[in-house]
């Protein structure tokens, strides 16, 4: 059966987005942006909220942008084809290799866990993550944890209204001070 999986940037203090909305300290460095393309090879569809389906939107033509390196074409080139599900109440369409969540989140997951398909069915952004995460559909938890306190903002981590044990699975730090976290829920 596939995995959820749930993997952003996070600040050390628990956000992915700080008070004012920022989010350029999660900007990778070389080394992290090669672990992310490899992170993007092992899924096989990738649910998002509107916010992050509008903020990823640039990689659907980003081929075309003559100021990219190599490193970001071939994000592109993965970006691109990947199948993605947004889940919105005021979209009225989605471009490129996406649709429209045509049912609840837990029904979505629960069609895409029954398919043949190979690949992890990644989760993106913090409303949709904590909903996932409320109704016990991540498998795992894969934080990037970033050296920066932001002082508030979007959590990475829904309040939860019961315990959820983890088995740490990976840890890798990079040279720019980030540490990646991999946790499998324990059931």
């Amino acid at each position: 059966m596939r995995s959820v999986t749930y993997s952003m940037g996070v600040s050390l203090d628990g956000y992915i987005v700080g008070p004012d909305g920022d989010f350029t300290w999660t900007a990778p460095d070389e080394e992290l942006f090669r672990f992310a393309t490899d992170e993007i090879r092992e899924v096989g569809v990738h649910l998002l909220g509107r916010r992050l389906y509008e903020t990823m939107l640039y990689w659907e033509t980003a081929d075309q942008d003559p100021s990219l390196d190599d490193s970001m074409l071939e994000w592109a080139a993965l970006w691109k084809p990947l199948p993605k599900v947004v889940f919105s109440t005021t979209l009225p369409a989605v471009q490129g290799n996406a649709r429209l969540a045509s049912g609840g989140l837990a029904e979505e997951i629960e069609r895409l866990r029954a398919e043949p398909e190979e690949g992890d069915i990644a989760i993106g952004g913090a409303t949709l993550a904590a909903e996932a995460a409320a109704s016990g559909l991540i498998d795992e938890y894969r934080p990037r944890v970033h050296p920066v306190l932001v002082g508030g903002g979007i959590p990475f981590f829904p309040r939860c209204e019961r315990r959820v044990d983890l088995e740490l699975a990976e840890t890798r730090t990079f040279a720019s001070g980030v540490v990646h976290l991999r946790y499998r829920v324990t059931h």
